[in-house]
């Protein structure tokens, strides 16, 4: 009997969400429990992704699969510096545009990569648009609220500001992953953020907690691209104009500009942690 396949997967921290990415060929449904060791492995790793180039298609450079099939921003941007590192360049010269097809998201994603050091880079991602922005009215124990839900093609945000009653669920972390559970059961969607923001625009605090059922993972995360992306298509749409916010995250601080016709730029940094095998 032959030895066990092994499997290559590399180590991204995009401002403080450190991604798994897997580099090897793995089946759609073994790829959550290869997450599962890799995270068992690696108690700081948050998310984990399957990589590969892309072929047959010169517009699209890649492409990503998360372990829940969910759509990810920081695994998106970690992707396309882990496949600029493995060409020709890596992390030297110019500021290069990748385009990759990503899980949850109907088209391309673009990412811009500008190098700023070893093995790291400065990001910048088009994020996909919002599905809808609705006020949905959420339950939970004795409170009753209504909340702004962004609904994206691959997962969904509640933005909670600090005038919200569910506000307080931030400080009592099992109580808020019952809540993001139940919220997620109930609202169907392919996964669900609880971006608990703080007033305080254009700077403002936010704490991230992300629920995916399809890799049975609820992590209070160090940042959250898409989170923070959907804060900003929200305040966007609730002004009707354009907005630019600094999200400063457990992790770093990512910044989005939005506008309400649905363009949204999310901008942060991806550097290489390490290379291993499982």
């Amino acid at each position: 009997m032959g030895e066990a396949r092994r499997l290559r997967y590399s180590i991204i921290d995009p401002t403080g969400n450190i991604t798994a990415l897997v580099e090897d060929e793995v089946a759609v449904d073994v790829q959550p429990a290869v997450a599962v060791q890799i995270m068992e492995r690696h108690p700081e790793v948050e998310q984990v992704g399957f990589v590969r180039p892309a072929t047959g298609e010169a517009s699209v450079q890649g492409e990503l699969r998360m372990a829940g099939g969910e759509f990810c921003g920081n695994a998106t941007m970690s992707a396309a510096a882990l496949l600029r590192l493995r060409g020709e360049d890596g992390c030297e010269g110019e500021p290069s545009v990748l385009h990759l097809r990503s899980s949850g998201a109907a088209r391309p994603v673009e990412v811009h990569l500008t190098p700023v050091g070893a093995d790291a880079f400065a990001t910048s991602i088009c994020m996909p648009a919002a599905t809808s922005i609705e006020d949905v009215r959420l339950s939970y124990g004795q409170v009753s609220a209504t909340v702004p839900v962004v609904f994206m093609e691959g997962i969904s945000h509640a933005v909670i500001t600090s005038s919200s009653p569910f506000f307080a669920l931030r400080e009592t972390p099992a109580e808020a992953e019952q809540a993001v559970r139940a919220w997620c059961a109930e609202l169907g969607t392919d996964g669900l953020g609880l971006m608990f923001v703080e007033a305080g625009e254009p700077d403002c605090a936010m704490v991230p907690l992300v629920y995916v059922p399809a890799a049975n993972t609820v992590f209070w995360e160090n940042s959250c691209a898409s989170g923070s992306a959907s804060v900003g298509m929200c305040l966007a749409a609730q002004r009707g104009a354009a907005c630019a916010l600094s999200l400063h995250e457990p992790g770093g601080v990512l910044r989005v500009e939005s506008d309400p016709a649905g363009s949204t730029w999310l901008f942060g940094h991806a550097r290489l942690v390490g290379e291993y095998m499982l």
